[in-house]
């Protein structure tokens, strides 16, 4: 909302959008911070609107600042309003029959009532106290004026009582043995506070007794947010309070990027330049430092070249960027970010990787929710309306990348609610998954042995899962010298990271199964023309619709090739097969192609109230069925999750040398063909590599040796010197492979 200007002190306009009805008040030009509990003026012009506007659910004091009032705040001041009119209409206790029993009281009480009704929208508590007083101190009269007395002394108490049932009396009382005058109201009245430009509103305050538990900061430099990790007693979910720099500008700068936005919002790019978000976003960056700088000249402010920098981007993420959901988007630790509709009505939900599900002192406005949606079509170039009321698509920002999905009406009745999936700012690699216990070094240099073999392989689980995040680290295990095709409908892949890193690789977007049409083709033609751009590996992103049948026409081409590896949705191997066989309609003989299948879920600790994400099952599929792989025992565990140690274990089957996947591999590699020995000494030797990068990560406090450049250098070297000792003495030994790499670890980690 914004005001003409000129427009009168207290003047205020009511809108009704997102379920709410808002009441703007206007106080802009004046010579005070407007605030209900600590300018009695204030809070009587806020009950006045409220007694004349019933249904108002949200007030806000507009200035420099945005001051918002929500929720039970305003409850509590209808409250009033509403007492306020039963007293002076129904009751009418300044001129009703109940004050004339006789002149020589009349004047006296019609004085102390007219104060009483003064206070009570000025001052609520102070006219408790009031009424309370009159109904100790009445004093002693003669007989004449008895049922006067009485009769008044019912009144005091029935406006006593009256005034006990409302529910700011019952929340103050428990404050007014500790202050007194308006500093109770601090404790009960505090707005969430915006800047004029934000339209989102963020709770300042943190929360009454809750514990602080943790707290960071992030972002880099002059625009740092810091955030807190609060819980309450008696409640399971945690609560994420951020507070980002916009919160905590000066008047002044308040004052620039306002005007700034007001300028920049006439020069809107167009929907073809989103096509390079990057690109657009640098160019109003430039404008913003441009502009912001001309009018801190003309208003005489000064600036440092830091605080330039930082307004820029403030103002770039409230303008063409993606407001708070930014901020959000800084914090590494968080993975899911969600905003249910009514988008107004309720908060932003996160899930944390220590902290689990929380809830934020962020509450989202329809208009940047709206906002938001006209972007990301621009961005992906897919609608999102009554008839394509699913989009699905990726938000890439400066060192971020994000996977969006939105829903509108029809299927959200309420309005547009977003899920957000913020992935990992470098891509994952098996070493840092060995640190964080999703795997142990044995089954990660299995994995390893698994991808040099040219295995098909499925990576499954149910959502949450890193289910894309593991597919992503074993891409790194994928020796730069081959090719790559990656196919995507939404791109969460790291290939980006991967072409910087000196791959070969290509990415191909396809049409999201969700929608029926569009420009994009569809994922099952994608790969089968990946299948026509020469001999690569191929990588799905999700296997989700049609794209089965021809992934599967791809397994079986390239099997014994190269990696085919994709993601599915599945509990386990048979959870697997019955959603590729039976909703997907591939042929039951057909889903032989499929080597591997690694199974990763959440696993929840005893209590309930923490989840950690595991790779439970690793699962080689038989090639002898013919019907049902479950009841023919298609399906042979290599590795199964103890959940007593928190651990994957080998089984019988594959210390045995049991496994036929990896007799498959062995057998087009001289010197390990029959020779089970040689085979199993290579597992173990990529594993000691896995697990020796974590130990000198740890021990020298070096965690960038877990990240995907360094981990590719360790395994380009480990190939190296594996060939090497291959041409000496036939195989890679163990013995002779990794005293070798050890010392290339030794002298690289001294240069760095």
């Amino acid at each position: 909302m914004e005001f003409k200007p000129g427009s009168k002190l207290y003047f205020y306009e009511i809108e009704r959008k997102a379920g709410e009805t808002i009441a703007y008040v206007n106080f802009l030009g004046a010579p005070f911070v407007p605030s209900i509990a600590r300018m009695p003026e204030v809070m009587e012009k806020v009950i006045d609107i409220l007694g004349e506007n019933p249904n108002i659910s949200r007030v806000v004091l507009v200035q420099q600042r945005n001051y918002s009032y929500g929720g039970e705040q305003v409850m509590m001041l209808q409250e009033i309003a509403q007492l306020y009119e039963y007293l002076t209409k129904q009751e009418n206790i300044l001129h009703g029959s109940k004050l004339a029993f006789c002149e020589k009281c009349l004047g006296r009480r019609y004085s102390e009532m007219a104060k009483f009704l003064v206070l009570l929208k000025r001052d609520p508590i102070g006219a408790y106290n009031f009424v309370k007083r009159l109904g100790r101190s009445e004093p002693s009269i003669d007989d004449r004026c008895k049922d006067c007395n009485v009769a008044y002394r019912r009144l005091i108490e029935k406006i006593t009582s009256l005034l006990e049932a409302t529910k700011l009396i019952r929340r103050a009382v428990k404050f007014m043995d500790k202050y007194s005058g308006r500093e109770v109201y601090e404790k009960i009245f505090r707005p969430d506070v915006l800047p004029n430009f934000v339209f989102t509103r963020l709770t300042a305050l943190l929360p009454d007794e809750a514990e602080i538990i943790d707290q960071y900061e992030i972002g880099k430099g002059k625009d740092k947010s810091s955030v807190t990790i609060l819980r309450r007693r008696g409640e399971t979910r945690y609560f994420y309070h951020l507070l980002p720099p916009e919160y905590t500008l000066r008047e002044e700068q308040q004052e620039l990027v306002n005007l700034a936005r007001n300028v920049l919002s006439e020069h809107r790019p167009k929907a073809e330049e989103f096509t390079d978000p990057e690109r657009i976003r640098n160019i109003f960056f430039n404008i913003a430092r441009d502009l912001l700088q001309e009018l801190a000249e003309q208003k005489k402010i000064k600036l440092s070249y830091e605080e330039l920098i930082k307004l820029s981007r403030i103002l770039v993420r409230h303008t063409i960027g993606f407001g708070l959901l930014e901020i959000l988007l800084q914090d590494e630790k968080l993975q899911d970010i969600v905003l249910n509709a009514p988008i107004a009505l309720n908060p932003v939900y996160v899930r944390h990787e220590k902290y689990d599900e929380c809830v934020t002192n962020i509450w989202p406005s329809q208009e940047d929710a709206e906002g938001w949606a006209a972007k990301l079509r621009m961005l992906s170039g897919r609608p999102l309306d009554e008839a394509n009321p699913v989009l699905d698509t990726e938000l890439l920002l400066e060192g971020v990348r994000a996977r969006i999905a939105a829903i509108q009406q029809p299927l959200s009745p309420s309005g547009l609610a977003y899920a957000i999936r913020r992935h990992r700012d470098k891509p994952w690699t098996l070493p840092l998954f060995i640190k964080n216990k999703m795997l142990d070094s044995f089954t990660a240099g299995l994995l390893s042995f698994l991808i040099d073999g040219s295995r098909t392989l499925l990576v499954a689980g149910t959502r949450s899962a890193g289910k894309t995040s593991l597919l992503g680290s074993l891409m790194l295990e994928i020796m730069p010298k081959y090719r790559i095709i990656v196919v995507e409908d939404t791109l969460e892949l790291p290939v980006t990271s991967l072409r910087k890193l000196g791959y070969d690789i290509l990415r191909m977007k396809v049409r999201s199964a969700l929608l029926s049409e569009s420009t994009e083709i569809g994922a099952d033609e994608g790969i089968r023309t990946s299948l026509r751009l020469g001999d690569s590996c191929l990588i799905v992103g999700e296997v989700r619709s049609t794209e089965a049948r021809a992934l599967y026409e791809a397994m079986r081409v390239g099997a014994l090739a190269n990696v085919v590896a994709g993601t599915i949705h599945g509990a386990s191997p048979y959870g697997v097969f019955d959603r590729v066989v039976n909703d997907l309609g591939v042929p039951a003989t057909s889903f032989k192609a499929t080597d591997i299948i690694v199974v990763a879920n959440p696993v929840k600790s005893p209590d309930g109230l923490h989840s950690y994400r595991r790779v439970v099952q690793v699962a080689e599929v038989r090639k002898h069925w013919t019907q049902d792989p479950l009841e023919e025992n298609g399906f042979i565990d290599l590795l199964r999750y103890n959940v007593e140690k928190d651990r994957l274990e080998p089984t019988a089957e594959l210390i045995n040398g049991e496994s036929e996947v990896i007799k498959a591999v062995a057998a087009n590699v001289r010197g390990w063909a029959g020779n089970w020995d040689a085979v199993y000494d290579n597992i173990m030797l990529r594993a000691k590599v896995k697990q020796e990068l974590v130990n000198t990560a740890s021990k020298l406090n070096k965690p960038e040796l877990l990240e995907a450049d360094f981990v590719v250098k360790a395994n380009n070297i480990f190939h190296e010197i594996s060939d090497k000792v291959r041409e000496e003495i036939g195989v890679p030994e163990s013995k002779r492979v990794f005293p070798l790499w050890k010392d290339w670890l030794k002298s690289e980690v001294e240069r760095i």
